[in-house]
């Protein structure tokens, strides 16, 4: 069985710029470390990064890249360096640093390992690369078993709940969730008061950018207001913010893929170049929400299919699927139709 503990602990060592090991295997994640931490590693290391980030770098085909969990290990030449390696492992920089090669791929074993290392990786928040192999004492051990793509929504639990009149919606409820690992906490805003039918339902993954900033890259902010306008209306429903920014790859690696973006690429060729998935969320976790809530039946306001399935697959009925639509700018015309062409929304 899993321990997110040994997670949590792997996650904070990294974050650090320390060492770990997966198994046997002792690895040293590229985006925290500095020349004298790698110095310190040893000189008998390779270069872990994804499939994805392969085929950038025409390591890989296609095919393979497909495959985002699928490892790729470039054998250590003596011109490595610090610099090197991070510009290997983030391509916002390939414009401005000039790759240095040729490099060398060698079977990555074990595959299973590197593949968790991978995941923990995007777990942690940063980008998907490590040296590997280093005769350092590592901070921390996990197994692969201790590594989820995701908290475990099974643990959530209702942390508090207040009243909290918002300036759409003077009656409502905020509910703060929790897990023990995770540091995020989930809210919930009810408007209004129950009446037996289904709440109209918004799930709404963080985006500090729109929300907050009010950029016009997305259509994040807009939506938000419009979902609590569109709950007040209807009379009784649960706006649920999800702590899932960039759809589920992170605040950096959001502004990563907005660098990217800049560059001409769209916004899933971005995520897939920077080493993550297309969407990274884990809408297990608004499930266990609503039903901590009681509610099981929902009408869901959105254009995501995605949301509807990840919500059924966990048990809670959506009896009705609410559009959500909203006119496009300038600044997200390109943004939006990614969205409906490569992603399935319905706009």
């Amino acid at each position: 069985m899993s321990d997110a503990r040994n997670t949590a602990r792997a996650i904070d060592a990294m974050r650090r710029g320390w060492p770990i090991a997966i198994g046997d295997v002792t690895m040293l994640a590229v985006e925290t470390a500095d020349a004298d931490r790698l110095a310190g590693f040893g000189d008998d290391y390779a270069i872990l990064i994804s499939s994805g980030r392969a085929e950038t770098l025409k390591l890989t085909n296609q095919r393979a890249a497909a495959d985002p969990d699928r490892p790729v290990l470039i054998e250590r030449a003596p011109w490595f360096d610090m610099a090197l390696a991070t510009a290997l492992a983030d391509p916002q920089l390939d414009l401005t640093t000039p790759m240095k090669g040729p490099f060398r791929t060698v079977p990555p074993e074990p595959q299973d390992i590197l593949a968790a290392a991978l995941r923990l990786a995007r777990v942690a928040g940063l980008l998907p690369a490590f040296f590997v192999g280093g005769s350092v004492v590592p901070e921390t051990v996990v197994t692969i078993a201790d590594i989820d793509a995701h908290e475990d929504a099974a643990r959530l639990r209702l942390a508090v709940r207040a009243r909290l009149p918002v300036a759409q919606a003077e009656d409502a409820e905020v509910v703060a969730f929790r897990t023990p690992e995770s540091a995020d906490e989930h809210v919930a805003l009810l408007i209004g008061t129950p009446n037996g039918q289904a709440p109209l339902v918004r799930l709404h993954s963080e985006c500090l950018t729109g929300d907050v900033l009010g950029s016009l890259k997305c259509d994040c902010g807009p939506q938000l207001d419009a979902a609590i306008a569109a709950i007040r209306v209807a009379g009784w429903g649960i706006l649920l913010y999800l702590r899932q920014e960039g759809r589920g790859i992170g605040l950096v690696n959001k502004l990563r893929a907005y660098a990217l973006q800049d560059q001409g690429f769209d916004t899933v060729d971005a995520n897939t170049r920077l080493g993550f998935a297309i969407d990274a969320r884990d809408f297990g976790v608004a499930a266990q929400m609503l039903q901590l809530l009681g509610q099981n039946r929902v009408r869901l306001l959105t254009n995501n299919p995605a949301k509807v399935a990840g919500l059924e697959a966990k048990g809670v009925s959506v009896v009705e699927r609410v559009p959500h639509f909203l006119p496009p700018n300038p600044h997200n015309e390109r943004y939006l139709a990614t969205k409906r062409d490569r992603t399935g929304h319905q706009l």
